[in-house]
């Protein structure tokens, strides 16, 4: 599930946020996706906008981004669209952040698969190293929540991390790759196993001459 966000005083907010503008770079790219729909459809550029602006003041806050109201105001006010209906889509979806957040969000899955294969270790692992669900810790590095479904069952149990997926975990990797962060350095992307992707582990068990070149196997049938 996810966790209530800490949304702060709209005061504080409208006081930091309120004179947001597009980056020259974010306002030549926000033209570009608005560009691919047309004339009298540019309320469907609202999904990367809003992804864009979360970007943005994850760049001016070396955090991994959220949306302050008068963000999303800005966003809803370029698209002609009512501001309620931009703040719809941006408590919808996951993605979007409404509360500031650490530099690495950290998104447990804790739906069945990931809990039968060990999402409480993951967590375990997390609140070992001082993070609590909902909650960011004191040197606003890491920000922890529980998620539903993010798709990669077949490799649970797994986090995703900012814009990464972190596979096949355990206490001690999972313990690993907080650590590697923390320090400043990048973990291993994806499976923690010696698998590619969701391959079995190992390597293929069928058609292994695949691997190194596309085989003919029609003399073998």
């Amino acid at each position: 599930m996810a966790d209530a966000p800490q949304i702060p005083d709209e005061a504080e907010v409208r006081a930091r946020w309120g004179g947001f503008a597009w980056t020259p770079e974010n306002a030549a790219q926000a033209e570009k996706v608005i560009e691919r729909y047309p004339a009298g459809r540019q309320h469907s550029a609202i999904m990367p906008l809003l992804d864009l602006a979360q970007r943005q003041v994850g760049a001016e806050t070396n955090t991994q981004g959220w949306l302050p109201v008068p963000v999303i105001e800005y966003v809803a006010a370029q698209l002609d669209m009512p501001y309620m209906r931009a703040y719809e889509v941006a408590t919808f979806y996951t993605m979007y952040n409404l509360a500031p957040v650490g530099r690495y969000h950290v998104q447990v899955c804790g739906t069945t698969p990931c809990m039968l294969r060990g999402s409480d270790d993951v967590f375990a692992a997390c609140k070992a190293k001082g993070l609590h669900k909902g909650g960011t810790t004191a040197d606003g590095l890491f920000t922890l929540n529980e998620v539903e479904c993010l798709g990669a069952c077949a490799n649970a149990p797994m986090v995703q991390i900012n814009d990464d997926n972190y596979e096949d975990l355990t206490f001690e990797t999972m313990t690993a790759i907080l650590d590697d962060l923390a320090a400043g350095k990048q973990p291993k992307i994806g499976p923690q196993i010696d698998r590619q992707t969701s391959c079995p582990e190992g390597g293929p068990t069928t058609l292994k001459e695949m691997v190194s070149e596309n085989h003919d196997y029609r003399g073998a049938w």
